[in-house]
């Protein structure tokens, strides 16, 4: 058994109360069905919680724009959590039991690990109807009608309860803190499980007018940078291309990669930073070379 913890946008726009609705709804279908923890006193996030006899914890800390803290999110998560495994969710991300199965294959192979996966983007404009073979129709139509997102498309972080003792105070739903809890685990050889083969993640696609800037706002703005520089900067934002291990068929393999190995020398020395990137340039190079030479 885990917990599933998030913090909701307010339920105030219809399309993001209608995707929040199908997204936490799925979590509470999953089979065995989590524990499930909404934070935050946004309009409609008590009343969903009601609706679906989960958790409210309205208490939060935030920043001085009003935007909850990710660290005090994670830590009350982690302190109230019934169960040995967390996973923080984007509340726009529909759940099926693949999440479930993975999450039980890598929490019985690992004792330490973050989980993560590449989200499929797929747009969803009305609430589901959760009856029966819901799952196969949402994935056959994520496939027909959805689209992989890239690298950097990271909704959901499963991993032990109490793992996580330092998280800088990021504001949630900015730019920098996904890619920081990549680099974190990384960087205390945690092993960092990309899942992706095994789970089709649908993120139901939205607008960004919860920012006064939008989509801008969220990934470049004053609150975006912030996160960055709390998180230690650019060289800091690992992404799935920088994982050290993936499930395959239900076992987990490692990942080794000079160029990762090289990126992580060069994150840790900041001196060393030039001579790693010139090494790589040199080696990628000459790998280039070798494969032309060898067809």
């Amino acid at each position: 058994m885990f917990t599933i913890f998030a913090a909701p946008k307010p339920f105030t726009n219809p399309h993001i109360a209608t995707i929040q609705t199908n997204a936490i709804t799925s979590w509470s279908r999953l089979n065995p069905r989590p524990e499930i923890i909404l934070f935050g006193d946004e309009p409609g996030v008590a009343e969903i919680a009601q609706k679906l006899h989960v958790t409210h914890q309205p208490n939060v800390q935030r920043n001085q724009h009003g935007t909850p803290i990710l660290s005090d999110i994670f830590f009350q998560a982690q302190a109230k959590s019934k169960y040995p495994i967390v996973c923080y969710c984007n509340s726009d991300i529909i759940l099926m039991d693949d999440f479930v199965a993975a999450l039980r294959a890598v929490s019985q192979q690992l004792s330490r690990f973050l989980m993560v996966a590449q989200r499929h983007d797929t747009d969803v404009n009305t609430l589901m109807d959760f009856e029966e073979h819901w799952q196969e129709k949402l994935r056959d139509y994520a496939h027909l009608h959805g689209k992989r997102r890239g690298p950097t498309g990271i909704d959901f972080f499963a991993f032990p309860r109490g793992q996580l003792r330092h998280m800088p105070e990021f504001a949630v739903g900015r730019a920098g803190w996904d890619t920081w809890m990549v680099f974190d685990a990384v960087n205390k050889r945690i092993p960092v499980v990309d899942v992706s083969e095994s789970v089709l993640l649908v993120h139901q696609n939205h607008d960004y007018s919860h920012h006064s800037d939008g989509l801008v706002g969220t990934r470049h703005g004053d609150e975006a940078k912030r996160n960055i520089y709390l998180g230690g900067g650019e060289s800091k934002l690992y992404t799935l291309d920088d994982v050290s291990h993936r499930l395959k068929a239900g076992q987990i393999e490692r990942v080794w990669s000079w160029k990762n190995e090289l990126k992580l020398i060069g994150t840790r020395y900041p001196r060393l930073r030039g001579v790693t990137r010139f090494a790589t340039i040199i080696i990628m190079a000459l790998s280039r070379r070798l494969s032309r030479i060898s067809h």
